[in-house]
């Protein structure tokens, strides 16, 4: 197949803003995203790599993107040599192994498990008293969990190995559904994967879809305070959500959406710069 490279320098002032114009950009046909090797000099520019008739279709709306995005300057195009791109970035980067043997091939731009936001939640499941949210037990055991924005489905890898019953991993990426798709395979576990947002999804008593008893969202503020009245409305009483993939300033207005929600906060977990929150929806007594 025959490839693009787009050469792209960007600065931007929150590390979440880079991640949504990577996304943008694989949502118009970018399927790798490489900035390993680079000299120091050369910090923060990227090699975007796109198969060449994407490129022809989608040029105009990928270069508008790159134009009206503040922080984001496209240097040069190059032709690359037809090569097997998937096959030389997985040469690149790995299966990654992580707790429990877990495995994930980290296609693209979505990440093996190691993001400081991942550890967290990662290491959160992997601890037993907070794994069963008000309802007994030490495991998730027979546990309902949602992994929305499931990227590589690490965290619902994760949450079926500790014992979930039934995991639903959601991403709005394709290329995300076939990674989880592909990594759930790897590891023997079954995941309900599904593409789209949630926002859309028939939640309730009569689809069979929801009342969970832990969401789990990695993905930035923006998404989180949008669809709080969401994890809300789909989570059980006593369940919890566990958000991450924003900063320290960004909490008080996820804690003061996820109140307006009935979520009540009970821990900000932290690593380096990167937060974690855990909030709770209270039983009724």
């Amino acid at each position: 197949m025959k490839y693009h490279v787009l050469h792209i320098t960007t600065d931007f002032a929150e590390e979440w803003q880079k991640e949504v114009f990577d996304q943008e950009l694989c949502d118009l046909g970018v399927d790798t995203i490489d900035d390993a090797g680079l000299e120091p000099e050369q910090a923060g520019h990227a090699d975007y790599y796109i198969p060449s008739d994407l490129w022809e279709q989608n040029q105009e709306a990928i270069q508008t993107q790159i134009s009206d995005t503040e922080g984001a300057t496209l240097l040069s195009v190059d032709e690359v040599p037809d090569e097997n791109w998937n096959a030389v970035w997985e040469a690149e980067h790995p299966v990654q192994e992580l707790p429990l043997g877990v495995k994930i091939i980290p296609h693209c731009a979505f990440g093996a498990g190691h993001h400081e936001t991942t550890t967290m939640m990662i290491e959160a499941l992997m601890t037993p008293h907070l794994t069963s949210p008000c309802r007994g037990g030490t495991t998730l055991t027979g546990k309902n969990v949602l992994d929305n924005g499931c990227g590589t489905g690490v965290l619902g890898i994760f949450a079926k190995k500790l014992g979930a019953a039934h995991v639903l991993a959601v991403d709005i990426d394709d290329k995300s559904v076939q990674n989880t798709l592909e990594n759930a395979a790897l590891n023997g576990v079954e995941l309900d994967v599904r593409l789209g947002d949630i926002s859309s999804f028939p939640f309730g008593e009569e689809t069979g879809l929801g009342a969970f008893d832990l969401i789990l969202a990695n993905i930035h503020r923006n998404i989180l305070l949008a669809q709080m009245p969401i994890y809300a409305r789909i989570i059980k009483e006593g369940g919890e959500v566990w958000m991450s993939g924003f900063y320290e300033t960004d909490c008080p207005a996820l804690e003061e959406e996820a109140q307006k929600n009935g979520l009540q906060l009970i821990e900000v977990r932290a690593n380096g710069e990167w937060r974690m929150m855990r909030c709770r929806k209270e039983e009724l007594r």
